[in-house]
């Protein structure tokens, strides 16, 4: 079972390069960002709850992603892996993923860090913001506030597993193809 932490700041084409992924290697693609606008959308009570975070640009409390993290490995079981996209955020989130994908006789194999330069990570925002509706894309303070957040409260976790020897940081700018190549020479060697 291959099980990939797809990691890098807002902006940085986790979603696109899972995509891409997901169908190469016959993955599930779990990004807690869709999990969150999902539930966000029916209104659910920890949809609610998140929506009251990422409007502020801060990062959703542990226990309400991780309950919406294993509803989602819960509704897949029989798969040949994972792609966690958003998710960990945190050194205990990553633990409790690793405890999770213990229960399931299986961790996690690496972490893929796309990494972008900041005022890249803005112009790709804003523009997504031009088209998808999201709130959160389309106000600069609010990115910029994401991306420092990012940067303060995540960044840990290339520490976290950079110990494990599970951490490969890839150039995430270039066209679609090139860097889906280049993530794609780091997974076939996990």
């Amino acid at each position: 079972m291959i099980n990939v932490v797809l990691f890098g700041p807002p902006g940085a084409g986790k979603g696109t390069q899972a995509e891409f992924l997901k169908d190469k290697y016959q993955l599930v693609h779990i990004s807690t960002g869709d999990v969150f606008r999902h539930n966000i959308k029916n209104a659910t009570e920890l949809g609610v709850l998140a929506k009251s975070y990422i409007d502020k640009g801060q990062l959703v409390p542990d226990e309400v992603t991780i309950n919406m993290l294993n509803a989602e490995v819960e509704k897949n079981k029989e798969a040949k892996g994972f792609i966690f996209d958003g998710f960990p955020r945190t050194e205990a989130q990553a633990e409790s993923l690793a405890e999770l994908l213990e229960t399931k006789n299986t961790g996690v194999s690496g972490m893929v860090a796309l990494e972008v330069d900041d005022e890249v990570l803005v112009g790709r925002l804003l523009e997504r913001g031009k088209t998808s509706g999201r709130a959160d894309d389309a106000d600069e303070n609010i990115i910029r506030n994401r991306i420092k957040v990012y940067y303060s409260e995540t960044a840990i976790l290339k520490d976290y597993y950079e110990k494990q020897n599970k951490y490969h940081g890839v150039d995430g700018v270039g066209n679609i193809p090139e860097i889906t190549e280049r993530i794609s020479s780091v997974i076939d060697k996990l």
